[in-house]
């Protein structure tokens, strides 16, 4: 098949989706133009920072939210099961669950003071769902930072000429972000000059590649987690319209430019599709994918729907936005462009390698993912941005893992001090950066990217949850984030349960004995039993403000 009309059928889906059913869910939940948001009566100078403009707002959002995820996980899926059925999850999930999801994340915490979703998870569900829900997310957010660490230093130890513009956009982001809030310059000139001094950037990268080398003792790749994860430390505890903000709004402009080029190599190129369209349900050639439901919906995660979105849409997001009116354009435009990541990824890596290669790439002592990804659409741009094209994808994609990174950092920040009561912003982002580290210098990406892709899911189903009791209690039709709520804690509740049976019944590789993983048997273990009550605390809410309105109904 030609990918073309597959791009052509994403491109004419994804705008229908947010003409339609975005704006019907910003009418469900009542989007009020003239409310005062957090941003503006919270205003701390820290974290509740009302966005110069909306633009603003959404690249920080969008590059925060599009991390690794959309790039890993789809390249996975076309080898594993095929780009048809990847296609088709990524096609519904976006647009009924996904950006569903991110928009009630988003719009609720901006009605809730600003609050994470877990804490709103108190006044709408109980005390003990939110202490819970809390935990779960903590777990997950330790696991986005080990998991996005391990293939940050990666993409650098794999493209050097990615470090000097990954690392200078640290100093362009604070000249850009002073001139925005701090000066009378317009945004639009501020914004030629900072993505000016991006591309200068990129091209001193080419030039001056950098390399790390083993040191302490350590490798390359340990001493690359150690930099990223302490650069973390410093943005996370740094105001967020000095560093985050214009970082990841400058950022954006990268990842646009990266989208935008992809889809018009693909319309020149037009190529086909080399991959099967459909593999097999339960692919024995790939021992780590197992079966389609439930693998497949969380193998592909950020793609179609993502908690990891949800933290983001309550955790910063929703201190940054000016107006109600944005919240569609951001939390559900955002969740449908990552869905067009989604897909333009799947046509790469889909279109660009053939099958033997592909299993190749994919294969033990291959690149994996991120280097089917930067070849599929290094072959594709070559057209437009001839031998540069495989290291200009590089550098978007670090774009997408760094701010994620950082995001994600901040984010434990803000529930580590919850957890524990403390107001230590240091201690906070010491634990959560520590525990990280711990995890990622294991470097065992294969054993925790499923681990965070079905914990990641799950927080998504549970941010439903907690939109549908909010919904519910104000008289409002919760079945826009109630059915997909359900259809997600099966689905990744039966991902854990295949993960756990995997983990029980692990064998040596060299020797064939029984060899079990118990730490990933215990993780997943102690998700399943969080997410549980979580979900039990939900249904139960539910069920009592049911009974409440049929009673006042019935004696009116």
């Amino acid at each position: 098949m030609n990918a073309v009309w597959l791009l052509i059928g994403a491109l004419v889906w994804f705008a229908g989706g947010y003409a339609l059913y975005g704006r019907r869910l910003a009418r469900v939940y009542g989007v009020d133009p003239e409310r005062t948001t957090p941003a503006h009566a919270r205003e701390d100078g820290v974290d509740y920072v009302p966005a110069h403009n909306w633009m603003v707002l959404f690249g920080h959002h969008f590059s925060s939210i599009c991390g690794a995820g959309p790039i890993i996980g789809p390249a996975l899926a076309v080898a594993y099961w095929g780009w048809a059925p990847s296609i088709i999850w990524i096609f519904l999930g976006a647009v009924l669950m996904g950006a569903v999801a991110d928009f009630t994340s988003l719009f609720v915490s901006v009605r809730s003071d600003g609050h994470t979703i877990s804490d709103i998870a108190r006044p709408e569900i109980s005390p003990r769902a939110r202490l819970l829900f809390s935990w779960f997310i903590w777990v997950a957010l330790v696991l986005v930072v080990a998991v996005f660490a391990i293939f940050a230093a990666r993409t650098f130890i794999q493209e050097p000429e990615a470090v000097v513009p990954s690392f200078a956009l640290i100093p362009v982001a604070l000249l850009t972000g002073h001139l925005l809030y701090r000066t009378d310059m317009s945004n639009r000139n501020a914004t030629i000059i900072g993505v000016g001094l991006l591309v200068v950037a990129l091209f001193l990268g080419h030039e001056l590649p950098v390399a790390l080398p083993a040191m302490l003792g350590m490798s390359a790749e340990t001493v690359w987690i150690l930099l990223l994860l302490g650069y973390c430390f410093i943005a996370s505890i740094t105001p967020v319209q000095v560093l985050l903000q214009p970082r990841d709004y400058l950022a954006s402009f990268l990842l646009f430019a990266a989208i935008g080029i992809g889809i018009v190599s693909v319309l020149i190129s037009a190529p086909t599709m080399q991959a099967a369209p459909v593999g097999s349900f339960n692919p024995a050639e790939w021992p780590a994918a197992g079966p389609m439901w439930p693998m497949l919906f969380v193998t592909i995660a950020c793609g179609a729907i993502s908690g990891f979105h949800s933290l983001v849409s309550s955790g910063t997001t929703c201190k940054q936005i000016a107006n109600e009116a944005h919240a569609c354009r951001v939390g559900y435009g955002g969740m449908i462009m990552e869905g067009l990541v989604g897909v333009l990824v799947i046509i790469c890596v889909g279109s660009s390698l053939p099958i033997g290669e592909l299993r190749e790439v994919l294969g033990p002592g291959g690149g994996g993912p991120i280097a089917a990804f930067s070849m599929g659409y290094g072959r594709i741009a070559a057209p437009i941005l001839g031998g540069h094209a495989e290291t200009f994808a590089i550098m978007a994609l670090n774009a997408f893992i760094l701010t994620s990174l950082d995001t994600g950092t901040r984010i434990g920040r803000y529930l580590t001090g919850e957890l524990l009561g403390t107001s230590n912003m240091y201690l906070s982002t010491a634990i959560v950066t520590g525990a990280g580290c711990a995890l990622a210098l294991t470097g065992q990406w294969s054993i925790l990217w499923p681990a965070f892709g079905t914990s990641n899911q799950l927080i998504a189903a549970l941010a439903l949850l907690v939109g549908s009791c909010w919904l519910m209690r104000r008289g409002r039709n919760a079945l826009y984030t109630l059915i997909p709520a359900v259809l997600m804690l099966a689905t990744t509740l039966a991902a854990f349960a295949f993960q756990l049976y995997r983990a029980l019944t692990r064998l040596d590789p060299d020797s064939g004995a029984a060899a079990p993983d118990w730490f990933l048997a215990a993780l997943v273990a102690v998700l399943i039993a969080l997410a549980g009550v979580v979900f039990w605390e939900g249904l139960t809410a539910l069920q009592k403000t049911r009974s409440e309105q049929l009673q006042a109904a019935a004696q009116q």
